[in-house]
């Protein structure tokens, strides 16, 4: 039934398009036609994958919401080869098609310089410099740490991450001027206000839904109206509900897990900013929150499938699609990056920077040899020191004062006496 039903909506859009094609005159018109002719040819392979795609770990709003949005990732990595693959000067006018506003260079804006939460000097408005960094980006961050919290669904992850990525920002502010900002815009305003606050929030959510009863009714089975809205309204909400829990320190594999999906967050992070500098894509451009929106939705699933792969190794044989088509993702982007742009990935790390980041290396590879092998030799061989002081302990109270006999020996013989004299 599944197959007839693809095959009949296939067939019904391709005539529909064909009808189309038909009833207007085809414009002469080369980059036009080509455009036209690839949007048909991704709707084509949207609608197929839609209904003909492996489920995902997720049901709800609908099965098929979720198919849509890997088969948007398989069209948006192979728009990201296709990019790789050319020229930098070429794959910067290509983005002239999508938005001719783009493939022109533009300023970085640098959110450091006076950093004076009060300003004495302007009489007008001494808070100048908090208005200045007050713009659209601050709910984006709050809203951005929201959804991330619900994806990952641990705070001390979304804490790890949050704080590393201010790190990475002090690290790299000689590339990218965009990531030099104020300590307090820094601190203040990113780790405690927005993503702290979105963090909470999303830790709040995650609590409703862990403690909401998930016992489902049919729409039609509902007599009210307002049961009804109720239901239509808790569609969009799990159709069960997982806890996470990461136990990176349970064991080794569990600790690399998740020392790789934080890595894979951050280099997703910094792809963000990279992919803007070296497309020439200003911030509040549409494609940037179309990526956001994409990550949102493909993340939620990534993320689900790691946790069972890790969790239930035994179930899930095989990590999950989505996961690896985010990961594949996430690296396509890096090597455009590093391909369009090598010079200022290059550029040194100042020599403070670098010798912070060695240190924190070495005490993380520090703490994870002492976990999980040095702890454990440690406490197994304390174990076999405690088993064999024991088994000394029983057998020196198994022997008797001098005479070879054991004092069980004695005690039977005892009892074997006093049942005679009885």
């Amino acid at each position: 039934f599944r197959r007839a039903h693809t095959l009949t909506v296939l067939f019904i859009l391709t005539c529909a398009l064909g009808y189309v094609t038909l009833l207007e005159e085809t414009p002469q018109d080369t980059a036009y036609n080509t455009k036209r002719g690839i949007v048909a040819s991704i709707l084509v392979f949207l609608c197929f994958g839609v209904t003909q795609a492996k489920d995902g770990p997720f049901s709800r709003p609908h099965p098929a919401y979720w198919r849509f949005w890997l088969c948007v990732s398989v069209v948006y990595e192979l728009f990201l080869i296709f990019i790789l693959f050319q020229t930098v000067q070429d794959g910067r006018q290509f983005m002239k098609y999508i938005d001719p506003h783009l493939g022109v260079p533009l300023p970085e804006r640098d959110y450091g310089g006076n950093c004076l939460i009060y300003d004495p000097g302007n009489e007008t408005d001494p808070f100048h410099n908090v208005w200045d960094k007050l713009d659209g980006f601050v709910p984006a961050h709050f809203f951005g740490w929201y959804l991330k919290t619900l994806m990952i669904r641990d705070w001390w992850m979304c804490m790890i991450i949050s704080v590393m990525f201010e790190f990475l920002e002090y690290s790299l502010e000689h590339q990218l001027p965009n990531f030099s900002e104020c300590w307090w815009d820094h601190w203040i305003m990113d780790v405690i206000l927005c993503n702290g606050l979105g963090i909470y929030c999303g830790m709040k959510t995650l609590s409703w839904l862990s403690l909401k009863t998930y016992k489902w009714q049919g729409l039609w089975n509902i007599p009210t109206y307002k049961g009804k809205m109720k239901r239509i309204v808790f569609q969009f909400t799990p159709y069960s509900w997982v806890k996470f829990e990461w136990k990176p320190a349970s064991s080794l594999r569990r600790w690399l897990a998740v020392c790789g999906i934080i890595f894979v967050f951050l280099l997703a992070e910094l792809n963000t900013f990279y992919l803007k500098f070296v497309l020439w894509m200003p911030p509040e451009h549409y494609l940037v929150l179309l990526r956001l929106v994409f990550f949102v939705n493909v993340g939620g699933v990534a993320m689900r499938e790691i946790y069972d792969f890790m969790d239930d190794p035994k179930f899930h044989k095989k990590l999950g699609q989505q996961a690896w088509l985010v990961a594949a993702i996430t690296a396509t982007e890096f090597l455009i990056v590093v391909k369009y742009d090598p010079y200022t990935l290059t550029l040194s790390l100042p020599f403070y920077i670098t010798q912070c980041w060695i240190l924190g290396i070495i005490l993380v590879l520090t703490w994870t040899a002492w976990r999980f092998f040095i702890r454990d030799i440690t406490l197994r061989y304390k174990e076999i020191r405690r088993q064999k002081q024991e088994h000394r302990h029983e057998k020196d109270r198994c022997l008797s004062n001098g005479d070879g006999h054991s004092a069980l020996l004695d005690e039977q013989n005892g009892n074997k006496l006093r049942e005679r004299k009885l």
